[in-house]
């Protein structure tokens, strides 16, 4: 593979949250995990394991877990929205098509850690606590990456559900699925194929966050620069949560 065509692989690599009800191949997952496995990690300690949850009922329960039914109009996220900055508020708008939601995403791949593969670290790094930790975590988010790309070059979609971490969804987790003590859940990637277009993704201008040799004063953003770059890239994100998938998205 040449240059362009990886940066093009790259560009093409989205997140995407709606997901066709097709099934994916088997063969299919093996080649992501295929491509996971060989991702860098520190000392070589490849402290990765993959759960994949492909069974209705399984997935149900997992979607029950971390996306518990809430009365109508009720929403944890909604209200913490609230209490933020009033400068980067959004508008609160309904999903536009909630049947098409990551749970109905036909496979699932959960990325957990196994913490004793970090008895294979250097001593020095063993010593402090900040690198041990900060090693064996970018480890894991090499390989989850690398599931990423993979998905890609297959043509599916795939999504973060970053929220099976949260200390409530991770005991749940880990006691649902016989996860053994010593594991830790990393993160959650939905497959699938893809319901929609991704629109085009809003990004800095590389020449804003190069800097050559030395950071200079006048390269440094000013608040104000930052917060309107929040701004827009909040009300993207946002927007990309909430599409629906019409007549204009699908492919």
């Amino acid at each position: 593979m040449n240059y362009e065509n990886f940066l093009e692989l790259v560009k093409k690599r989205r997140s995407i949250r709606r997901f066709k009800p097709d099934p994916i191949p088997d063969e299919y997952v093996d080649r992501i995990i295929e491509a996971a496995r060989w991702a860098p990690s520190g000392f070589n300690s490849q402290p990765w394991e993959f759960v994949v949850i492909k069974d209705k009922k399984l997935k149900d329960d997992v979607m029950r877990i971390i996306r518990p039914p809430r009365p109508a109009g009720a929403s944890g996220f909604s209200k913490l929205e609230d209490m933020c900055e009033p400068w980067m508020r959004q508008k609160r708008q309904p999903w536009l098509d909630p049947e098409m939601e990551y749970q109905n995403a036909p496979a699932l791949i959960l990325l957990f850690g196994d913490t004793r593969t970090q008895l294979g670290l250097p001593m020095v790094v063993r010593c402090d606590p900040h690198i041990k930790q900060s090693i064996y975590l970018s480890s894991l988010a090499n390989a989850f990456l690398y599931m990423h790309l993979a998905a890609t070059t297959l043509g599916l979609a795939s999504q973060w559900v970053s929220s099976v971490a949260s200390p409530y969804n991770h005991c749940l987790l880990k006691n649902l699925l016989h996860i053994p003590n010593e594991m830790e859940v990393y993160d959650m990637i939905a497959l699938g194929y893809p319901a929609y277009k991704s629109r085009p993704k809003l990004m800095r201008p590389l020449d804003k966050m190069v800097h050559r040799d030395y950071f200079s004063e006048e390269d440094f953003r000013t608040d104000e620069e930052v917060r309107d770059f929040i701004k827009k890239t909040r009300a993207w994100v946002f927007a990309n949560h909430r599409r629906g998938a019409d007549k204009n998205m699908v492919g």
